[in-house]
């Protein structure tokens, strides 16, 4: 029940930020969840062995965020600065060898595997609207229910043993049947700009891209020897187990924005 209450109320906040918010005021609600999800990302890093320099990887992270969806400077510049500044910090540790370079990797992933995505999820907003946003996360919402269906009840090949031992073959089959078709037939009413089969081939990239944003994670997390990221959402677990599928694939929905 606790689960059920918990998820109700999240996504009911979510539909209101998304739906009522500028996209400049749901750029400063991306940066929160950005630093929640970094603080989980480096309590994980560091059960694994590698130590991060918080603030300055935390920065870095914020900033790369803040410049996607809106270019007030280059991205490509912001990004190179903040991975410059994530390097020389590091290299100021007194760690050398190879803990050295597991601390140089775990900084640096921090703006793209969490700075970038949130990012370009604002600039969904920017580009396509509430609408785009809305589209994007009920996408990957379906994707990943007809993979639990489908695995559940036809479920026998293992997708990735060593990642994520639940999921399926079968069940991401089913993720490439239904979630394209929705995006297909949503999104011609939602995003009419667009052909069906443009949101179709977008809806197998999401789900392509969410799968690969959960086993990511799964990754991490047994890595670590933790069950979730962390325990903010009463039954959900931490804010990197609620997007991990949407980290990867709102870069997709961007992409497809700006160049296909």
């Amino acid at each position: 029940m606790t689960r059920v209450i918990s998820g109700v109320v999240l996504g009911a906040v979510a539909l209101a930020l998304i739906w009522f918010l500028t996209s400049v005021a749901l750029l400063g609600v991306a940066l929160a969840v950005a630093a929640m999800a970094f603080h989980e990302y480096d309590r994980i890093v560091d059960k694994i062995g590698a130590k991060v320099p918080y603030w300055t990887a935390l920065l870095a992270t914020l900033l790369v965020c803040a410049m996607v969806p809106f270019q007030w400077v280059d991205l490509e510049s912001v990004l190179s600065g903040a991975l410059l500044i994530v390097a020389l910090t590091v290299l100021a540790s007194p760690r050398v060898g190879a803990p050295l370079l597991a601390d140089s990797a775990a900084a640096m992933l921090a703006p793209i595997y969490i700075g970038i995505p949130l990012g370009c999820l604002v600039g969904v907003h920017a580009a396509a609207g509430k609408e785009g946003v809305l589209l994007l996360i009920a996408t990957v919402a379906i994707s990943d229910t007809a993979q639990f269906y489908t695995g559940k009840t036809l479920g026998r090949t293992p997708l990735a043993p060593l990642r994520s031992p639940k999921k399926t073959r079968e069940g991401a089959i089913g993720g490439f049947v239904i979630a394209p078709i929705f995006l297909a037939a949503a999104g011609s009413y939602w995003i009419p700009a667009y052909p069906w089969y443009w949101h179709a081939s977008l809806g197998l990239g999401i789900v392509v891209a969410g799968i690969i944003g959960d086993l990511f994670e799964s990754m991490l997390k047994r890595a670590a020897d933790m069950k979730d990221s962390g325990a903010l959402i009463p039954g959900h677990g931490g804010v990197l187990d609620r997007i991990d599928a949407l980290l990867f694939a709102a870069p997709v929905f961007y992409f497809f924005l700006h160049n296909v």
